[in-house]
């Protein structure tokens, strides 16, 4: 993270009631006549991120963000339900908040599975979609999933071994996301709290390509962790609610909007391949390669790309 970005402090913040009795956590920030952009987090269920709005310059951008449904200050949390938790309910969500705030249109900016949220989005709302910037792109297809959660132990194999080993004999260990679904809604406290811990631990180990081990500060709060890993598995179990690959295979839709996608080269938990389909299939995007990044948005030379693109939209 640059040092020159400044902490940028909401101006506001609000409650969106939205369909079947859920709540939505939202905050903006920067010029309140400013061009306006959406920020969706990654997990699914990480949450605001206080360091993505340092993407942005305060003077020129509405910096809007929101918790998606069931994590953070949104209600109900999905520790407590993961009922009418769906990709096309957060897809809703935005135009919700969209017109709440009385928005023609917008920048929309997402980082990981965000950017599969923007894409989808985008798909189904193009006409109000002023630019997009995405990074550590994800798109959600079942070969994504598949090796983030399988294929990926071949580049990690004693993780590997420690995250399936939590898996019981009656669950299958070669699907480790449906197993860990079901742990995660055990009815033990302890099943579900150790399930939550290893499925962080295991992608800790490939968050950055500058170390394998530490946990980002949220991580370590247990409430998170469980909070986050229950969305994670709800949605990549049942594969984002997707089509597989339709959000590639749709890209032409997004023409006309103006797409900058920046990916890391050493990217393991969204392989560069991803962005590279994604760009060839999105006419007029462009693709902006990170030599020596992997999928965190701080490691060398991403964080500088993002800003770089969005000031670019800025006008």
């Amino acid at each position: 993270m640059p040092d020159n970005l400044a902490e940028i402090t909401p101006f506001d913040t609000i409650f969106i009631d939205v369909s079947d009795g859920h709540r939505l956590h939202v905050t903006i920030a920067g010029n309140p006549e400013g061009q306006p952009a959406i920020l969706l987090h990654g997990g699914p269920g990480s949450g605001i991120s206080a360091t993505a709005r340092r993407h942005f310059d305060p003077e020129r951008y509405r910096i809007i963000q929101f918790d998606q449904r069931g994590c953070g200050q949104s209600t109900p949390n999905a520790a407590e339900s993961l009922e009418h938790n769906t990709t096309h309910h957060l897809i809703d969500d935005m135009e919700a908040i969209r017109v709440a705030l009385a928005l023609d249109d917008w920048l929309v900016f997402g980082t990981s599975w965000g950017s599969t949220l923007a894409l989808a989005y985008a798909q189904r709302h193009p006409q109000r979609v002023r630019a997009m910037v995405l990074a550590g792109v994800t798109t959600t297809r079942q070969k994504e999933i598949d090796w983030l959660y399988k294929g990926m132990a071949m580049f990690l194999p004693q993780q590997w071994q420690r995250f399936i080993a939590v898996i019981p004999d009656h669950m299958p260990k070669e699907d480790p996301v449906g197993a860990y679904y079901q742990l995660l809604n055990d009815a033990d406290t302890a099943v579900r709290a150790k399930a939550a811990y290893e499925w962080h631990l295991w992608e800790a180990g490939s968050i950055t390509a500058e170390s394998t081990s530490a946990f980002p500060e949220k991580w370590r709060d247990e409430d998170y962790r469980f909070t986050r890993a229950r969305l994670c598995t709800h949605y990549f179990h049942h594969a984002a609610w997707l089509d597989d690959g339709v959000l590639i295979r749709n890209a032409g839709r997004l023409a006309g909007i103006p797409g900058i996608l920046i990916q890391g080269m050493r990217d393991l938990q969204g392989p560069p391949v991803t962005a590279y389909e994604l760009a060839a299939a999105w006419p007029g995007s462009e693709l902006i390669m990170i030599d020596g990044a992997g999928h965190s948005t701080g490691d060398v030379g991403m964080e500088e790309a993002i800003v770089s693109a969005i000031a670019r939209f800025a006008n």
